[in-house]
């Protein structure tokens, strides 16, 4: 059996300290839990030979099967399977190391959240997406795919809420992922190695924002590398894994549908531009809209 690395801390150790803060009183429990997965998350940047840095429901799954593919099927792994960035290290050291996070936690360890200082010594991409997109995207994990754990420990709301109600939400909604777009953007300037990859671009044009990616983690992508990539990472391939996972004990639960007979409960949903208008009314997406144009910042376009 390989030996745990430092990628592979969901073990004994977190699972002991989430068992003992659930015995304490709840704030108390909190903050221990989060501050301990903020230090999980300092070992792994200090690992890491880069990090990609989203808000949940930016397309970071997607974006990963990207980069594992290309990978994989450079060194020879190339299979069904998803695995970690850090296993290619013992036999192809050039390959880097990379974290995937959502920022969530670091700052409960560091103590601040001033983002060059705790992300400026690495090479960051910054992956982005429409916060009307994203905090509609969030309401159905949230919904379907959420624990109540985590919940807790990420002040979502623990009650049945409407769609509405939770997008517009402070603690929940588009003001807090406007929150987390704006402290990137007040900062961005501060970083020596930082790429910004809008998530609607990615969509219209994978292969050349994928080819940047990877050419900013010291890559140099094929054509056929980012085509194989491209197909294996493919909406419909990825609902195809997912599916399957959905019997095997094996597959993490971060890859299984919450309910296999309830499209909405998958990982990979919808992938849909400017899906969210879907869901309001005409006076509500007007609403919706006035608070992303009054509040965002302008560096990324989606004002």
């Amino acid at each position: 059996m390989p030996v745990p690395t430092i990628f592979d801390l969901r073990t004994g150790v977190r699972r002991l300290i989430s068992g003992a803060s659930v015995l304490l009183p709840r704030d108390t429990g909190i903050r221990l839990e989060r501050r301990f997965r903020g230090y999980e998350d300092a070992k792994k940047l200090a690992a890491a030979g880069g990090v990609v840095i989203s808000y949940g429901k930016s397309g970071r799954t997607w974006l990963r099967v990207l980069i594992w593919r290309y990978f994989a099927k450079k060194h020879g792994y190339a299979g069904e399977g998803i695995g970690g960035f850090d296993e290619f290290r013992s036999k192809h050291p050039d390959v880097p190391v990379i974290f995937f996070t959502h920022d969530n936690y670091l700052k409960d360890f560091e103590g601040h959240d001033r983002k060059a200082e705790l992300y400026g010594k690495s090479r960051v991409v910054l992956l982005v997406r429409d916060p009307r997109d994203t905090a509609v995207s969030q309401y159905f994990q949230w919904k379907h795919r959420i624990v109540p754990r985590k919940k807790l420990l990420n002040n979502y709301p623990l009650a049945e809420t409407e769609i509405h109600d939770f997008v517009t939400s402070e603690t929940a909604g588009i003001p807090k992922i406007i929150e987390f777009m704006n402290a990137w953007a007040a900062d961005m300037e501060k970083f020596p190695n930082l790429l910004v990859v809008k998530y609607e671009d990615l969509r219209t044009n994978t292969g050349t924002e994928l080819a940047r990616v990877l050419g900013f983690f010291g890559q140099k992508p094929t054509e056929e590398e980012l085509d194989d990539a491209m197909s294996f990472a493919s909406i419909d391939n990825m609902r195809r894994m997912e599916q399957e996972n959905a019997t095997k004990a094996s597959a993490p639960r971060s890859m299984k549908p919450g309910d296999v007979s309830d499209p909405s409960s998958f990982k990979v949903r919808r992938a849909k531009v400017g899906g969210w208008k879907d869901y309001f009314s005409e006076e509500q997406a007007d609403a919706i809209d006035a608070m992303v144009r009054e509040k965002l910042s302008p560096v990324f376009g989606y004002r």
